[in-house]
């Protein structure tokens, strides 16, 4: 059992893993690679000038990757259900159990519905912080919002996603603030 499974690989799903992972919570991700990264270019994401959205991508992979978030890469989840103590995500060949699950499928919403989630007309109904109807499930991005699809976005929904379950682990609201000494120890042990 994991702590958090993510479904969806783009700015939303990733943006959620490495704040989940960078905290200690051990994450796993399942992209398919069906991102709508691969058709954009990025003028409009603050902090990059201009950046081919398949770049913007692998960059991110190797973020998440590099504090050590399970990346399942290809592998589509066929079916999210709620079980005693979490979640059940399956694939085709296997089933995974986690204690919070973050869907990141883009404007696709078919797990969330086959998850029972509450709907607002053609949209998953979230709360400011992207959990649904269904106490530990989230739905970022596309999938809440009918026409607001920009990677800046998506990035952002996934990170409220992550810091509300981090707030739930910690029992208090929890900011995931870094200073420059954070990025000093962060790479040093990467490089150990």
């Amino acid at each position: 059992m994991t702590d958090v499974i993510v479904v969806g690989g783009g700015p939303a799903g990733l943006s959620a893993a490495l704040f989940t992972q960078k905290n200690g919570l051990e994450t796993t991700v399942f992209d398919t690679d069906a991102t709508w990264m691969h058709k954009a270019h990025l003028f409009n994401y603050l902090g990059i000038g201009s950046e081919d959205g398949t770049a913007f991508m692998k960059t991110a992979r190797r973020q998440v990757d590099s504090f050590g978030v399970e990346l399942r890469q290809g592998e589509e989840v066929t079916d999210v259900s709620e079980a005693d103590d979490g979640f059940v995500v399956e694939t085709e060949d296997e089933e995974f159990e986690s204690d919070y699950v973050v869907l990141a499928t883009g404007a696709n919403r078919d797990l969330a519905s086959s998850l029972g989630v509450e709907f607002d007309g053609d949209v998953v109904d979230v709360d400011i912080t992207m959990e649904t109807s269904i106490d530990d499930a989230y739905a970022t991005g596309a999938m809440g919002r009918p026409e607001e699809w920009q990677a800046v976005i998506s990035a952002g929904d996934g990170a409220a996603a992550a810091l509300n379950i981090l707030s739930k682990e910690k029992g208090e609201n929890f900011h995931d603030f870094d200073v420059p000494a954070d990025a000093d120890a962060t790479f040093d042990s990467m490089a150990e």
